[in-house]
C-alpha cells in the first residue's frame, strides 16, 4: 500500500476512535468495542514487532478511559515513514 494511502488511512482509524467523545453516555462502552478492533487493524496496517508493540498501545490508549485523544495510528504512521527512515539513511 502507498505510503499517503496508509496515512489517509490512519487518519480515518483515529478519527473514528474519536467517535466515543461525540456520544455522551455511550462513549465508554464503544471503546470497549473499539480497543480489540483497533489492535488487530494497527497489526494488518504496520507489520512485524513494531505493529504488534503498536497493537498493544493502541489497545491500552483505547480502553483505558481519558486516552482516547492520541492519535496512534498516525503516530505509528510518522515512525515508520518520517523517523525510522531517517534512522536507516545515516550511515556511520
Amino acid at each position: 500500500m502507498n505510503k499517503y494511502k496508509k496515512l489517509a488511512l490512519s487518519i480515518f482509524l483515529d478519527a473514528l476512535g474519536y467517535i466515543s467523545f461525540l456520544i455522551p453516555g455511550i462513549g465508554e462502552f464503544s471503546d470497549i468495542v473499539w480497543a480489540p478492533a483497533s489492535a488487530y487493524f494497527m497489526t494488518k496496517l504496520y507489520r512485524g514487532k513494531a505493529g504488534k508493540i503498536a497493537a498493544i498501545v493502541s489497545f491500552i490508549e483505547e480502553a483505558a478511559p481519558g486516552l482516547d485523544v492520541i492519535p496512534t495510528f498516525t503516530l505509528m504512521w510518522l515512525y515508520t515513514y518520517v523517523i525510522k527512515s531517517k534512522e536507516t539513511t545515516i550511515e556511520v
